[in-house]
């Protein structure tokens, strides 16, 4: 498995999409920085970007390099090697390299402004955290939908769709939902609703820890009387990890059944 995620990794890292991925992200970092002297406020405008675009660019590329690898990956089926040790390899090769653009392109800049002697170094610290899981996320679930769907266009239609689902329609039927039954206590419904969407808990997660979470009025207290304590904090990152395994186990047991 490690040979096949170096080689996706090095294949991904001389693809021109993998330098415009980072060196979007070193020129969004230093137009923030130039436009705003506060490092917090910088952190506030990254995270509206990092939570609708890392879930987009981690499902497009997920699925594009599933398609775009099919004749190789078949090559390497054909010999005496593990199906869950190809795929597990090309997910994470994927999945790093676009971490690593992520990381790099955002921390250089933010280093060089004096990051390290600020005290934003925490919520620039869990915006890239939050990022990387997202990334792992995303591109887990883009590869459990590439392997369910042999034709491209129904697997892009698919990631697509996926993406809008939990970065847009969610958000509105849950508000709605929450706007319906106001009469009713609604605490522990609006806990597990932002834990069954990775968006939403990266989201909470950012908010709470810049101390905005004034803006979301009731339901930000109860947000912060949970996600703001340690255990809160330690359950929201584990059912990260959770959204990160099961797409994961996913696609070791998806290739184990699936015909080539």
């Amino acid at each position: 498995m490690l040979k096949i995620l170096k080689y996706s990794f090095y294949d991904l890292m001389r693809s021109r999409w993998s330098y415009v991925y980072f060196a979007f992200y070193l020129l969004l970092g230093i137009v923030l920085l130039f436009l705003n002297n506060d490092l917090s406020k910088a952190v506030i405008t990254l995270m509206n970007v990092i939570i609708v675009l890392v879930p987009l660019i981690g499902t497009i590329f997920g699925v594009m390099y599933y398609y775009n690898s099919k004749e190789f990956t078949e090559l390497l089926l054909a010999q005496p090697l593990k199906r869950s040790s190809i795929f597990l390899g090309q997910y994470l090769g994927v999945a790093l390299s676009l971490s690593m653009s992520l990381i790099l392109g955002l921390g250089i800049p933010f280093v060089f402004y004096g990051l390290f002697k600020s005290a934003a170094i925490w919520d620039f610290s869990l915006l890239l955290i939050t990022g990387v899981f997202l990334t792992l996320i995303f591109t887990a679930l883009a590869f459990n939908i590439a392997l369910s769907n042999e034709n491209k266009i129904k697997g892009f239609g698919y990631a697509i769709l996926l993406w809008l689902l939990l970065a847009i329609i969610y958000d509105g039927v849950f508000l709605m939902t929450l706007i319906l039954f106001e009469d009713y206590p609604l605490d522990k419904l609006s806990l597990v609703g932002t834990m069954l969407n990775p968006i939403d808990l990266s989201r909470t997660l950012i908010l709470l820890k810049l101390d905005i979470s004034a803006l979301l009025g009731y339901t930000g207290a109860v947000f912060k009387q949970f996600f703001g304590t340690s255990f809160g904090l330690m359950v929201s990152f584990a059912v990260l990890l959770v959204w990160v395994t099961l797409p994961v186990w996913r696609i070791v047991f998806k290739s184990k059944k699936k015909d080539f």
